[in-house]
């Protein structure tokens, strides 16, 4: 089939074309960023996007943004995102929909080649492949009751003042806690609530809301 690979890593980028193109498929075009794959995909209306979630130009889910824009303009293109590690609300927001054609592996499964192209030719028919972390980890979320329960009694303390409108140096001021504890304890809060930053959301107003909900 016909692929258009976007990842920012040099390496891994001509390691994912020498795997697809030794399998048989054609590699269209590579890019290193998310413009740029909107922009191919357009020209070049390939079967299969392999898409790294983050890239440039911002290296926080640029990658995820353009996959759902290929999905909402070009719905016959096949996606596989690519990612270090789970990231359980782009996975979320990605699989929200219909899961056909698309799929959401870890980078590390790419080391077992045929399980790799196994999924490429899955997608790229129109069918779905999921990590199978990435599975366990959307079931354990689908789980948690409480979306706080993963907080200290400190951060919970810290993200109770936050939905009371302070500041970090008045949460510093009223926990007699320095203003750089304060900052650690808001970034462990945005990651246990899988709050990763985006230029489009408000991390502290969305965190706030998890605590109002629980």
């Amino acid at each position: 089939m016909r692929i258009v690979i976007a990842e920012d890593s040099v390496l891994l980028r001509a390691g994912l074309t020498g795997l697809l193109v030794d399998a048989g498929h054609e590699v269209v075009s590579t890019v290193d960023n998310a413009d740029d794959l909107l922009v191919v995909v357009e020209r070049h209306q390939p079967e299969l996007c392999v898409v790294d979630v983050r890239m440039p130009p911002t290296h926080t889910d640029d990658g995820l943004r353009a996959a759902l824009q290929i999905r909402a303009r070009w719905p016959a293109i096949g996606i596989l995102v690519l990612s270090q590690y789970v990231e359980e609300t782009y996975a979320s927001e990605l699989l929200a929909d219909d899961t056909a054609g698309l799929g959401y592996l870890l980078k590390d499964r790419i080391a077992d080649v045929g399980d790799f192209l196994a999924a490429v030719d899955r997608v790229g028919k129109g069918g779905t492949a999921l990590d199978p972390e990435v599975v366990a980890q959307l079931l354990a979320r689908a789980r948690r009751k409480d979306p706080l329960e993963r907080l200290s009694s400190r951060e919970r303390e810290v993200l109770g003042l936050m939905a009371e409108g302070r500041s970090n140096h008045a949460i510093a001021g009223q926990l007699v806690v320095s203003y750089g504890a304060v900052e650690k304890h808001v970034s462990n809060i945005f990651t246990k609530l899988d709050l990763p930053p985006t230029e489009h959301d408000h991390r502290r107003v969305l965190a706030v809301l998890r605590w109002l909900d629980s």
